[in-house]
């Protein structure tokens, strides 16, 4: 695919499509290695330029009355949910996700974002009145209190390779519907759909300078925006190393963080487990986006009467899975995004056979097709818990398999990691799981599932991120809280 139509038509700044200073830069194919169009490659100053145009109109926009800004973000849900497939065509192309995964979980799911902000929710509530008694802070008398949401202000999105359009979606749509304006950072693998959300934004009608898209391959270009004076927020999902440096900027100014990083799931499965269902749930890890997300249940637990069934079921169905061309209908498993990120994920592997690690299964680089960055899913038995393998991120279709005795040890493998974002466990005693789930130092823990729930609060703990988003929680990490009082 070599299609200048997916040209970027230039950064967006203020309302305007501006020529990048630094020229245009080439947006690879993963699963062919070819050019998908070219993205471009903004300077430090035309970064400064979109965060002061946000700053412009940060004040009229959160003036707008919240059922315009409703408005125009269910527009936008519409102009995207027309075009899902030429758009899906485009994702599919910049991160090699599935057809059907590009479609569903990447253009659907941005549709639903935009969709889900596009209604009013009240900003505001009443506290319990509080009878005062005379004293140096004045007579005695009853106090009443409202607490009101307030927008931030101007809001850089830093946003993931792995989803071009989910994960922009879900910051930008909530941090507008709360009356923010917002400079969005792309991801440099896979910015060619950021542009097209924000083509969309403009023909729905969002004024000249709410929403700016600035991309580039340096780092100086995410490092301008997150600086800037004009800014009051920074929301990143990525990395926890690139979070702790983006965190030691904003701590400088007291700007306020929302923080989506790295993940190493813990999946418990208990003797009494239903082993189809934990197998199914685990085998995500393997085939959803080649297994480049945070959320994936990487990290497998297994109680030792279940052990060696399990992991012949999970090597079983890693074969099972097609990995090759995601315009294929029958493909289950993509190419990763680099060519860079391939050497990451194979090196891991190799790790793992120095620290002891049985291949079950995988590590090798398909024969078919001969071009693209594929590596097959992997299956990595007898781990510890101690293993590089078990504790770093690999964010590949990697899985390691280690063994417990019994809940307590269980507990504590799980949550003797740098990471909480998100755990499972599959017992059929549903009060242990629930027990067992209260105890997992994550964010969230799914029971017999790797479902979400997308009204669900969202986000991790320790080394896995700072803050909650997704459905009304959002609309707290976009907002401050003010509280105003009076006399009853």
């Amino acid at each position: 695919m070599n299609d200048t139509a997916n040209d970027a038509r230039g950064l967006f700044i203020g309302g305007e499509w501006a020529e990048p200073d630094a020229g245009h830069y080439p947006v690879t194919d993963p699963a062919t290695e070819e050019s998908v169009g070219r993205a471009p490659e903004a300077s430090a100053d035309q970064v400064r330029a979109a965060c002061a145009a946000a700053r412009e109109a940060c004040g009229p926009w959160s003036r707008t009355a919240p059922e315009e800004r409703a408005a125009v973000l269910a527009r936008a849900a519409g102009l995207i949910r027309d075009r899902l497939v030429p758009y899906a065509e485009l994702a599919r192309a910049e991160t090699g996700a599935t057809t059907a995964t590009a479609r569903a979980m990447q253009v659907g799911v941005a549709a639903a974002r935009f969709r889900r902000y596009a209604r009013v929710e009240p900003a505001q509530w009443a506290i319990e009145p509080q009878i005062n008694e005379a004293g140096p802070m004045g007579k005695a008398g009853v106090v009443g209190a409202l607490a009101v949401r307030q927008p931030v202000g101007v809001v850089v999105c830093i946003t993931s390779y792995n989803n071009p359009w989910a994960n922009p979606a879900g910051k930008v749509a909530p941090a507008l519907a709360m009356g923010n304006t917002v400079v969005v950072k792309p991801a440099p693998q896979d910015p060619l759909s950021v542009y097209r959300m924000a083509e969309a934004l403009e023909e729905a009608g969002v004024p000249r300078g709410v929403v700016n898209v600035v991309s580039g391959r340096s780092v100086e270009v995410g490092e301008a925006a997150v600086a800037s004076d004009d800014v009051d927020m920074v929301s990143f999902t990525g990395s926890t190393a690139v979070g702790r440096r983006i965190a030691e900027v904003c701590g400088r100014d007291m700007k306020r963080q929302l923080m989506e990083l790295g993940g190493k799931g813990a999946a418990l499965v208990f003797d009494d487990a239903d082993l189809g269902s934990a197998v199914a749930g685990i085998g995500t890890a393997f085939s959803f986006y080649s297994g480049q997300i945070c959320t994936a249940p990487t990290r497998v637990l297994a109680q030792r009467g279940v052990y060696d069934h399990l992991v012949n079921q999970l090597a079983s169905y890693a074969r099972r899975l097609k990995v090759g061309d995601p315009r294929e209908p029958d493909t289950v498993v993509g190419p990763l995004i680099s060519a860079a990120h391939r050497e990451r994920v194979e090196s891991y592997v190799e790790l793992g056979r120095k620290e002891g690690a049985t291949v079950v299964t995988g590590a090798e680089r398909p024969l078919l097709p001969d071009r693209g960055f594929y590596v097959a899913p992997t299956l990595l038995a007898d781990c510890t818990n101690d293993m590089r393998v078990s504790r770093e991120e690999i964010f590949g279709p990697v899985v390691t398999v280690i063994p417990f005795d019994d809940e307590e040890e269980a507990v504590t493998l799980a949550n003797d990691s740098d990471y909480g974002l998100i755990d499972y466990v599959w017992s059929g005693d549903v009060a242990r799981a629930f027990r067992v789930a209260r105890r997992l130092k994550a964010g969230g823990v799914g029971v017999n599932t790797v479902a979400r729930n997308m009204e669900a609060p969202f986000g991790g703990f320790k080394k896995s991120g700072v803050g909650r988003d997704v459905g009304s929680y959002a609309l707290h990490a976009y907002s401050e809280v003010q509280a105003i009082v009076w006399p009853g």
